[in-house]
């Protein structure tokens, strides 16, 4: 790893004042399991980290009086999955949080860093392969192996996005918050994500100089307001790995009936994939066991996998399926 400076801000304004910086070539760190990562294998480079950790209010959990739940980007994922009011009314996200790599990775990696990380593919993270993600002209999953790549919304980079919590805070209807050079700006969590062909060199909208600092989830509690929701995954390593599928999905139930829903694979596309389609097989539906399979046959209909990686149609079927009957 090459050396570099260690920036200790005091506010936000400090670090973004660094962070917009060219001459500084600086990188925001928080929990720091992949950023470290990266600098290791000399896929980004950074001559000062300006460290997140340090700065107030960005590692608390808050509900504000309307019961929406604050969720600051520094709070730990352990923390998180443990939180009383999370559990209770986002078990999903609540799941999701607990899914991550292991205790140690769930007590130093913060929500985030798991929403920013950066792709698993090893052609990406290989010294060997200059990559369409690095600038490149070819992305090499399309003639390589692709055992682990993306099977909707993919082209030109076949990438899958490997965070667990997004697709989980997507269903619940997350927002998320930026903190820039212009000042604060909120969005959903679902438009915080591009795909590979609106932007190749990174998976989300931020700029320069811009970091995440809150999530939102919104109020009243979910559980108030007849919400159910649920995460599942999928991994080639029972101890810890990441997806090769996963699915959150939260239903709103009323008079027996699905109301509303939103249903979001992980691990399948080079976003969090939010799939109307699945949703629509089950609106004004009592779940059951054909409704759950239509709404997966739906969800996949789209699909288009490359040479090895077709398994994953059949697997994210069937955590779709299992996940919806699940809610019932």
């Amino acid at each position: 790893m090459r050396p570099f400076s260690f920036v200790e801000p005091r506010t936000i304004e400090e670090a973004l004042l660094v962070l917009r910086d060219p001459n500084a070539k600086a990188r925001a760190l928080a929990g720091g399991i992949d950023l470290l990562g990266e600098l290791k294998d000399d896929l980004v480079e950074a001559e000062a980290l300006v460290n997140l950790k340090a700065l107030p209010g960005l590692d608390t959990v808050r509900a504000d009086a309307d019961g929406a739940l604050r969720i600051g980007a520094l709070v730990t994922l352990t923390a998180l999955a443990a939180h009383d009011k999370v559990r209770r009314d986002y078990p999903a996200v609540a799941q999701a949080a607990f899914s991550v790599g292991s205790p140690e990775i769930r007590n130093v990696g913060t929500v985030g860093g798991n929403l920013c990380q950066r792709p698993r593919c090893w052609y990406y993270r290989s010294a060997a392969h200059r990559c369409l993600k690095k600038g490149g002209d070819v992305c090499f999953t399309l003639t390589g192996d692709s055992r682990y790549h993306a099977i909707l919304g993919g082209g030109p980079s076949f990438i899958v996005h490997p965070s667990d919590l997004a697709p989980a805070l997507i269903a619940a209807d997350a927002r998320v918050t930026i903190a820039g050079p212009g000042g604060a700006r909120a969005l959903p969590l679902q438009k915080f994500y591009v795909l590979p062909e609106v932007r190749l060199d990174h998976e989300t909208i931020l700029k320069p100089g811009e970091v995440v600092t809150e999530i939102t989830l919104p109020g009243p509690s979910a559980a108030a307001a007849g919400w159910k929701s649920r995460f599942e995954k999928f991994k080639e390593k029972d101890s810890m790995d990441f997806a090769l599928a996963s699915v959150a999905a939260a239903v709103k139930i009323r008079n027996g009936v699905v109301a509303e829903a939103r249903l979001v694979l992980g691990g399948v596309a080079p976003v969090p994939w939010r799939s109307p389609e699945g949703e629509r097989a089950i609106l004004r539906q009592k779940i059951d066991d054909d409704i759950a399979m239509r709404a997966a046959e739906a969800a996949l209909a789209a699909a288009s996998p490359l040479a090895h990686n077709g398994y994953k149609i059949p697997l994210a079927k069937a955590l779709v399926r299992a996940t919806l009957l699940e809610l019932r």
